[in-house]
C-alpha cells in the first residue's frame, strides 16, 4: 500500500499497473456483532464514534465489469451516519440481500460493512470487460451500483429492481485505503480540485441535480422561486448553488447567523434565518401548528415580493414537510429525499389537493445525471463545499459533525493521501475559482 501512495504522490501513474493489489487494506467500517450495541437509545444519543472502526481487510476479488480504486479521499455523508447508528435498519439486511442476487455478490454479505459512498482517488486494477478505464487513471466515483439485467432500468438506471447505493446497500465503500466499484461508477477527476475536494461532491452533487434540475425532479427552470432547507448544509449547498447557476431564485433556510452569511457569500439574497425567526412547526411530538406555516409563508413573499415558491428542495422530512406543502404555491412542486429529521411525514392534503401542488420522490442520480453533474464541477459552475477535514482514524468525529448538523458544507476524510492540497493537476484553472473553491473552508 506504501508502494502504491509513492507512485501516487510522485506522479509515477503509469507504473500503478503493475504494483499488484494489496492483500489487505484498511477501512472503516461497521460490526455486525454490534448492531444492537444502541437499542433503548434515542437517535441522538446513538454515537458514531463509537461504532465506526479502522480496520485491516481483506481485499475483495475483483470482478467483470469491476474496478479497484486506491482511495486518496472520501467524506461523509448522513447515509454512513445511518450505518453507524444501525438506523432506519441495520445495513447488514442490505448485504444479506445483495449476498442473495449471485455468486458474485456473496462477496458484499460479511460480518463487517466498509462504508462510505464518495471517493477521489486512481484506479488500480480492472476487472474483464472494463475499457474505457484502466489503471493509472485519476477517478472520482459516483455511489449508483446497478446490475442492469432488467429492463427496467435501461431508461432510468434508478428504476432498475437492483439499484442500490454504494457503500451504503453494498459493502466495501469508499472511506478506506481501497474501494471495490463497478466500471460505471467512474468519472474522470476534476483536475483543479485536490483529492479531498474532488472527493466531497459526488453524492449530493448528483443528489441535488436530479432532484432540482433533471426531467426525472423538479425540472427547474429560469426565474423558479426555489425554498431550499438547509441551504448551507451537505446537500442544500449545492442546491443553492444550482439554483444560482440556472438561472432560479433561491430562498435559502438556515439556522444560525454564520450559516446566513454563507449563502450570502455564494451569492443569495433571500436568506431565513431560522434561529432569528423562532419557528415551531410542532407543537409537540404529536401536533403540528399551521399557524407557524403560516407566519413561515408571510415571510416567504415578504422576501420574494409577494411570490410563492414554485418549488421546495425537502430533505430535513417529519420536521418541516407540513410547512413545506404549505408554502408551495398552486401547481408547484415539493420533492422530496432523505428525511434526516424522520420518515413518517404529515401534511395538510387540503393544501395539496385544491391547490393542485405535487408531491415527487428524488433518490440519488443515474449515470448520465451523475457525469452532468460531475461536469459542472470540472467547469467551475459549481464549486467543492468542504469546510473540514479529518484523518481517517478520526472518521467517527467527522461522522458525529455531520449528525448533529455541527458541522457546514461537506466533511471530507483523507485515506491514502499524508494532507490536504495534494492532487492538483490544473492550477491556472484552480486559481480562476479559488475564492469559490475555499469558500467553506474553516467553518
Amino acid at each position: 500500500m506504501n508502494e502504491i501512495r509513492d507512485a501516487i504522490l510522485s506522479d509515477q501513474l503509469a507504473d500503478i499497473g503493475g504494483l499488484g493489489v494489496p492483500a489487505s487494506y484498511r477501512g472503516v467500517l461497521v460490526r455486525k456483532d454490534e448492531q444492537d450495541m444502541f437499542e433503548g437509545l434515542a437517535t441522538k444519543d446513538k454515537d458514531p464514534r463509537k461504532s465506526l472502526h479502522v480496520e485491516e481487510v481483506p481485499t475483495p476479488e475483483l470482478g467483470p465489469g469491476e474496478a479497484i480504486v486506491a482511495v486518496m479521499a472520501s467524506s461523509v455523508n448522513y447515509n454512513t451516519v445511518w450505518t453507524s447508528i444501525f438506523e432506519p435498519a441495520s445495513t447488514f439486511g442490505f448485504l444479506e440481500r445483495y449476498g442473495r442476487v449471485s455468486e458474485l455478490t456473496k462477496r458484499h454479505d460479511l460480518p463487517y460493512h466498509v462504508v462510505g459512498s464518495d471517493l477521489a482517488g486512481v484506479v488500480l486494477a480492472v476487472g474483464p470487460g472494463v475499457n474505457k478505464w484502466k489503471a493509472g487513471d485519476e477517478v472520482v466515483a459516483h455511489c449508483l451500483s446497478v446490475e442492469l439485467e432488467d429492463p427496467a432500468g435501461h431508461d432510468d438506471t434508478m428504476m432498475d429492481p437492483q439499484q442500490r447505493i454504494w457503500g451504503f446497500e453494498t459493502n466495501f465503500g469508499g472511506l478506506a485505503e481501497l474501494a471495490l466499484v463497478k466500471s460505471n461508477q467512474l468519472l474522470p477527476k476534476p483536475a483543479h480540485l485536490t483529492w479531498e475536494e474532488a472527493a466531497a461532491p459526488g453524492l449530493v452533487n448528483a443528489t441535488a441535480y436530479r432532484q432540482l434540475v433533471s426531467k426525472n425532479g423538479a425540472n427547474m427552470k429560469q426565474g423558479d422561486t426555489v425554498l431550499i432547507w438547509g441551504a448551507s448544509g451537505g446537500l442544500g449547498s449545492y442546491a443553492t448553488q444550482m439554483a444560482l447557476n440556472g438561472g432560479a431564485i433561491p430562498v435559502c433556510v438556515v439556522s444560525s447567523p454564520e450559516k446566513a452569511e454563507i449563502v450570502r457569500k455564494m451569492g443569495a439574497e433571500l436568506v431565513i434565518d431560522r434561529s432569528a425567526e423562532g419557528y415551531r412547526f410542532w407543537k409537540d411530538e404529536s401536533t403540528q401548528d399551521p399557524k407557524e406555516w403560516q407566519r413561515f409563508g408571510k415571510k416567504i413573499r415578504e422576501l420574494t415580493g409577494g411570490e410563492d415558491i414554485d418549488i421546495v428542495f425537502e430533505h430535513p422530512g417529519r420536521e418541516t414537510f407540513g410547512a413545506s406543502v404549505y408554502v408551495a404555491k398552486k401547481g408547484g412542486t415539493i420533492i422530496t429525499c432523505a428525511s434526516t429529521s424522520g420518515y413518517l411525514h404529515e401534511y395538510d392534503n387540503r393544501y395539496l389537493w385544491m391547490n393542485l401542488k405535487k408531491i415527487l420522490s428524488s433518490h440519488f442520480a443515474n449515470y448520465k445525471e451523475a457525469y452532468e453533474a460531475n461536469r459542472l464541477i470540472d467547469r467551475g459552475l459549481i464549486h467543492p463545499t468542504v469546510s473540514k477535514v479529518y484523518p481517517m482514524a478520526e472518521v467517527g468525529q467527522a461522522a458525529r459533525d455531520v449528525q448533529t448538523n455541527t458541522h457546514q458544507g461537506k466533511v471530507g476524510v483523507l485515506t491514502l493521501a499524508p494532507e490536504e492540497g495534494l492532487g492538483v493537476r490544473d492550477h491556472d484553472k484552480r486559481a480562476r475559482h479559488l475564492d469559490a473553491i475555499n469558500r467553506f473552508r474553516g467553518l
